[in-house]
């Protein structure tokens, strides 16, 4: 299990989550289309991910040790660009070239264009078997490092994930940890009113996986999660994080229907203001 996070460590990623939520909504604005809901739901993970949890080099991204970080709905992508770009991989103002002819910041990641993308994705429902097959080469080479899966919770309408959440149980890939953003909307409404996934913890249990809940929001809870996953040696774990669609603009949150539109301006300039104003109260009450 990993140290519990000091109170100043827990600031530090807090303040840096909050840091690439504006980074967000900046290049969201400036591409003028986009996903929003998602990215800034997923920013405390990737935040956690990137600063603590996955072994990598952002000046070395073909480390050939590294934890592979595997993205299914490659629509969020803007969080993991935001992230790779505050933890050093590219300049933060490249961001701004979101899905701009020409640009290494597609609306969808494109592996061959940016080091440190480790798959091209966009169709979803794909994600957990490229992962569960680098999972299981990984361990046919005996290799040690990790392999993490994020995807959707809309996705599990997709019969593919639930052949590779089938293979991963089967085959106990212990180096695999998947990572399933649990917030309850997709780009047509509410999961549950178009295609209920409960009970989800019991369906991943059945299919022999280790199964954790968290609040996708607390990043201490999160690493701590990603810890005890490291300690299982006999399956895979999933991390069902519970997060809220639009985290930190409290007038779109849980708002379906910022699945897949970015901000105007003007939006954008309220929104910018408020996860500001956020960033002085994560200050505050770790002071």
């Amino acid at each position: 299990m990993m140290e519990p996070l000091t109170d100043a460590e827990v600031r530090e990623l807090s303040n840096r989550a909050n840091a690439i939520r504006q980074t967000i909504i900046e290049m969201l604005v400036a591409a003028g289309s986009g996903h929003t809901a998602g990215p800034l739901g997923m920013a405390d993970i990737f935040t956690a991910l990137y600063f603590s949890v996955l072994a990598h080099d952002p000046k070395n991204p073909d480390w050939v040790e590294r934890d592979r970080l595997i993205l299914s709905n490659g629509h969020i992508v803007p969080v993991r660009y935001a992230t790779m770009a505050h933890a050093g991989y590219f300049p933060v103002e490249e961001c701004l070239t979101l899905r701009k002819f020409g640009s290494r910041l597609q609306g969808h990641p494109e592996r061959t264009r940016l080091p440190g993308l480790e798959t091209t994705s966009g169709p979803l429902g794909s994600g957990l078997s490229q992962a569960a097959g680098i999972a299981y080469a990984a361990r046919i080479d005996e290799k040690k490092f990790r392999i993490f899966c994020a995807l959707s919770d809309g996705e599990h309408d997709c019969g593919n994930t639930w052949e590779a959440a089938m293979f991963a149980g089967a085959n106990k890939l212990s180096n695999l940890t998947s990572i399933i953003d649990r917030n309850n909307i997709q780009i047509d409404g509410y999961t549950e009113s178009i295609m209920p996934l409960e009970p989800l913890r019991e369906k991943y249990l059945a299919f022999g996986w280790h199964v954790l809940e968290v609040d996708g929001h607390n990043i201490p809870q999160f690493i701590q999660a990603c810890g005890e996953a490291k300690a299982i040696y006999e399956k895979p774990t999933v991390i069902i994080a519970h997060t809220i669609p639009g985290k930190g603009v409290r007038g779109i949150e849980r708002d379906y229907r910022w699945h897949g539109k970015p901000p105007r301006k003007e939006e954008a300039a309220q929104f910018l203001n408020e996860l500001r104003t956020l960033r002085g109260q994560i200050k505050s009450e770790h002071q």
